[in-house]
């Protein structure tokens, strides 16, 4: 005799704070499940509040409200597939990570996450307390254990659930994207299986919070770690698991296997995810920038095309006496290859204005920074006036390597509401633009085609606040300055370490100089989509007031 089980796994994109919204998406899941004869359907964890809710799950009215959304929830499994669905628990006044199963309709139970993530991007011992771990639950035929995400990152939670009978694992994620991490993941998941000899799937969402994007990729594997199913990353997808019983043991009939993109094509998808979801789930439709016909700007404007289409990207060229003519034709020529709004806003008038306002305070002074920094804080003024006039959300367009050194003037080139290139270090930017003009995607609003000019690829990188500026003349050239900031942020080498690389010593004490005096501002910056498990914000978080240096 062969008992069947079919399970539909919902990798969908829920918005924090949206109970309703997320409650409405899961009955239009639920309808097609039943539709599809499904004997349940599973969300992603913490699907009924989005994820990641930081502080605000701790609220007691935000925890009852998604509490009572998912009991009311319970009543549609009187008549269809159970659900499992992730959301908070309050037992005895302590706040839970849980996933709710519903059947029959009513609540059967809540297991309870028991290793709380304390790393990178997550907080849970600060907001969580630590489950019990749960044993198996039934839904019909089969018995199910679910390990909630970081639990299935352990031996232990996996093995108790195999030791009290489960005969397949369901992991509930909220996994955020980072460069590669796909790999990481099916490794843990592959260990699981093996050591257990039952089948898992592992379920993960999809959509940007913040700076974070949840890319999906969700899977299916058998005994012997053998890929059934293989979801789509970054998509919304219904996918129904048919699990079959023979002689006593279960597993996953052979679906479809969808093929994932390279990491440039990923990291591409994830700055237009992020800001296409950070605009709808802030209310915002329109953006805009400063194009300067620089390359950061460049990237950031086709990412922006390619999120919310041409007609709702404003590209604003600020000129003054220092801005070259093969800038101004860059801006203009890739304004027009996009197909968006372009204006011309000279600087020159205000400009003006403030030297004359200034000039009694500046008087038997040499020119420095100052009046550089002064172009680009009227940039910033004028775009935030064009942002406020016209409802436009403003993008800055800071790559990592100045973020990183400080390379770019706070309250000037730093205004703005989000900053898609954020973790992108200025080598990567150039290889993205490259992609981006020989490939062409059907999630992309953009045209296809060679969309930024090449022109602006292959010239150097300059500032152009003063007569022929280069990057070069203040910072260390791109290849060298990326490899070291990689050491120092993103590997937490010594200084020994990275001069042993074949660094020179003061070059690299130079950047690390540079790296630690701007971390004020970084703490005042926009967020930016994550590409990395070092990006700046909750990833890496150093003091401001910081007199520590490597002696190394």
């Amino acid at each position: 005799m062969t008992d069947k089980f079919r399970l539909t796994l919902a990798q969908l994109n829920p918005t924090v704070g949206a109970i309703a919204a997320n409650g409405e998406a899961v009955i239009a899941a639920h309808h097609e499940a039943a539709a599809a004869k499904s004997d349940m359907i599973a969300f992603p964890e913490m699907f009924i509040t989005g994820y990641q809710p930081q502080d605000l799950v701790m609220k007691p009215a935000f925890a009852k409200h998604a509490i009572l959304a998912i009991e009311e929830l319970a009543e549609i499994t009187a008549h269809g597939p159970a659900i499992g669905i992730g959301g908070p628990c309050l037992r005895e006044g302590k706040l839970y990570n849980g996933y709710w199963i519903l059947a029959e309709g009513k609540v059967q139970t809540v297991v309870l996450k028991h290793h709380r993530p304390n790393e990178l991007v997550f907080d849970e011992v600060r907001l969580f307390e630590s489950g019990d771990v749960h044993g198996p639950y039934r839904i019909g035929p089969l018995r199910i254990g679910t390990p909630i995400c970081e639990d299935a990152w352990h031996a232990d939670v996996s093995e108790a659930l195999a030791e009290t009978g489960a005969e397949i694992l369901l992991v509930p994620n909220g996994s955020p994207y980072y460069r590669n991490k796909f790999d990481r993941r099916l490794g843990h998941m592959v260990a699981r299986v093996t050591e257990n000899d039952l089948p898992l799937v592992y379920l993960n969402m999809v959509g940007g919070q913040d700076d974070q994007v949840f890319d999906g990729g969700s899977f299916v594997l058998n005994r012997h770690g053998q890929i059934a199913h293989q979801l789509p990353v970054f998509d919304e997808v219904l996918r129904h698991v048919d699990f079959v019983q023979t002689d006593g043991l279960w597993m996953a009939e052979q679906g479809e296997i969808t093929s994932h993109p390279n990491e440039w094509e990923q990291d591409y998808r994830a700055m237009v995810e992020t800001l296409r979801d950070y605009m709808s789930k802030t209310g915002f439709k329109k953006v805009l920038l400063g194009l300067s016909g620089g390359i950061d700007s460049a990237i950031v404007a086709t990412i922006a095309v390619d999120a919310l289409g041409a007609e709702n990207v404003r590209c604003v060229m600020l000129p003054s006496e220092y801005t070259s003519q093969s800038s101004l034709d860059d801006a203009k020529d890739i304004a027009n290859r996009l197909g968006c709004h372009y204006d011309f806003v000279p600087i020159k008038a205000g400009r003006d204005a403030i030297t004359d306002t200034l000039a009694p305070l500046f008087e038997g002074r040499e020119a420095d920074t100052t009046e550089e920094n002064v172009q680009s804080r009227l940039r910033g003024l004028l775009l935030m006036a064009l942002s406020n006039k016209f409802g436009e959300m403003l993008l800055t367009t800071g790559n990592k390597s100045e973020v990183a050194v400080g390379y770019c003037t706070i309250y000037g080139d730093m205004n703005g509401g989000y900053n898609p290139i954020k973790d992108l270090y200025k080598t990567r930017v150039f290889e993205q633009c490259r992609w981006r003009n020989a490939n062409h995607r059907p999630w992309m609003a953009g045209p296809a085609g060679e969309v930024i000019p090449v022109s602006i690829i292959y010239k150097p990188p300059s500032a152009e606040l003063r007569p022929d500026q280069r990057d070069d003349d203040s910072l260390p050239a791109y290849e060298v300055l990326d490899a070291i900031l990689e050491g120092l942020v993103d590997h937490e080498l010594s200084v020994a370490e990275i001069v042993a690389q074949g660094y020179a010593r003061d070059v690299v004490k130079r950047v690390e100089h540079l790296l630690y005096i701007s971390e004020y501002k970084r703490f005042q910056s926009a967020p930016g989509t994550r590409l990395t498990p070092r990006a700046f914000w909750l990833d890496r978080r150093y003091p401001i007031a910081n007199r520590w240096r490597d002696q190394g």
